[in-house]
């Protein structure tokens, strides 16, 4: 009975905590809408001498891309709350002294989220986009279409945005005990394929020049976080550290 009841009440928990998420998403949004000219102004800065205008092809268009516009600069704004919810929630997983710092946690993964969509849009995005729209420029002419460039852009920022969660996440699985550095290090050869199956995916491009530009840092994040994980662990009181805990190298 008490185990029913305490899972009624995660799930009420989880519940309040999605839809206070969503009013700061949608509050988030609705701030930012009446700025969507100035934010597109800004998200074609890095398509800067490359493109003179965007185009649009259906009378809805500009429509929808300002409502775009607007939820990528609501999640943003809104996103210290999202991961303040996100681990006030998960924080009962996690020892008392932890659960005082939840502010804390979550300005680091504010921090991580806004240093990734900051690289993504100074150094990834303005090289991808070189690189893209100077294939067949002899031959051929570019129209972009508006919706599709504010999509591939915020699509790119806000991937960067999570990857660059890693050490956080790392943190978190360390403290609950489903990684510890060890492990992350044993599986290092494996983080390498994966790193680069997702820098491929994330970046738009076929050459490894802008390949490697997401995938290095990743590799430097996956190494910052197995010494996340070990110093999480080390950090556990005796008896509950997890097996491997302080194996950084």
């Amino acid at each position: 009975m008490d185990s029913e009841i305490s899972f009624v009440e995660h799930l009420e928990e989880l519940r309040r905590r999605i839809i206070i998420s969503v009013v700061a998403l949608i509050a988030g949004a609705v701030a930012c809408l009446p700025f969507a000219p100035q934010i597109l102004t800004a998200l074609r800065s890095p398509a800067s001498g490359l493109i003179d205008k965007l185009a649009f092809f259906s009378p809805q268009d500009a429509f929808v891309i300002y409502m775009r516009i607007g939820f990528m600069g609501g999640l943003i704004l809104a996103f210290p709350v999202i991961a303040y919810q996100f681990w006030a929630f998960v924080s009962p997983a996690i020892e008392d002294r932890f659960k005082k710092n939840t502010v804390l946690l979550a300005f680091f993964c504010v921090c991580a989220f806004v240093s990734g969509c900051a690289f993504s849009y100074f150094i990834l995005l303005p090289k991808a986009l070189t690189f893209l729209l100077g294939i067949g420029s002899e031959n051929l002419e570019p129209v972009i279409s508006a919706a599709n460039y504010v999509s591939f852009v915020t699509a790119i920022i806000v991937s960067c945005g999570l990857v660059f969660q890693m050490p956080v996440l790392s943190f978190l699985l360390t403290r609950t005990g489903l990684v510890n550095s060890g492990m992350l290090r044993k599986k290092f050869k494996y983080a390498v394929i994966i790193i680069f199956i997702a820098a491929a995916v994330i970046t738009p491009t076929v050459d490894a020049f802008n390949m490697l530009i997401l995938a290095v840092p990743m590799l430097l994040l996956y190494e910052i976080s197995i010494w996340v994980s070990a110093i999480a662990g080390r950090c556990a009181p005796k008896g509950q550290q997890p097996e491997g805990y302080g194996r950084a190298g």
